[in-house]
């Protein structure tokens, strides 16, 4: 099976894209921002960036990537998600892993991202996502998840603030990212806003 990267700006949807996905193909979903928020031993200044949006030392990132591409759940594929997010970071995930197949670049209108972003709540328990501003992703009750019942949640780093500082950020390091890949003929562009019509195109290209 192929390995896979997914671009999007900040709420475009591609951890949703990455989980139908491993469903679907049984890869591994390896999220950045999962990695790093798991990490017990993080120290205080590193906690401050992340809850406000700051992009964190590549070192650490590559670190953290080096130790999850080396397990052996991988070996079936993967679908890597919110990296790499500059130049540098695409030229040294060369050199740490040379077969990525396909870049997949969702492309979504800034009101919507915001949207999505300021909105967003997510299940303490089995992690469906929600979102207030969006009629039809509102849970029944506010506060409780439709499927399980357990307690909903917003991210620390899910506001205004934080995703203006996220946006501006992936737009200004984000465009060298898609030339990289387009030049190695490994980027596809998806446009779409459906999530269930970006699923099926994606499936197309992969197929």
């Amino acid at each position: 099976m192929k390995n896979l990267i997914l671009i999007a700006p900040p709420g475009a949807g591609k951890g949703t894209q990455a989980k139908m996905l491993c469903k679907k193909y049984n890869l591994v979903h390896i999220s950045i921002g999962d990695l790093l928020r798991s990490q017990t031993d993080l120290n205080e200044s590193l906690k401050e960036k992340i809850k406000k949006g700051v992009l964190i030392d590549d070192n650490i990132i590559f670190e953290l990537l080096k130790n999850r591409l080396n397990k052996d759940d991988i070996k079936n594929g993967f679908i890597l998600d919110g990296f790499p997010r500059n130049l540098n970071q695409a030229i040294g995930l060369e050199n740490i892993i040379k077969n990525i197949d396909v870049v997949i670049y969702l492309e979504v209108p800034k009101k919507e991202l915001e949207n999505r972003i300021i909105g967003r709540i997510i299940c303490s328990n089995c992690g469906h996502v929600y979102n207030s501003l969006i009629e039809k992703l509102r849970p029944t009750n506010n506060d409780i998840c439709d499927i399980c019942n357990s307690k909903l949640e917003k991210r620390i780093d899910d506001t205004l603030e934080v995703f203006e500082k996220r946006y501006d950020t992936y737009i200004k390091e984000t465009q060298p990212v898609l030339e990289f890949y387009k030049k190695q003929e490994k980027l596809y562009t998806i446009n779409l806003l459906d999530k269930d019509e970006i699923f099926n195109e994606i499936v197309r290209i992969l197929k």
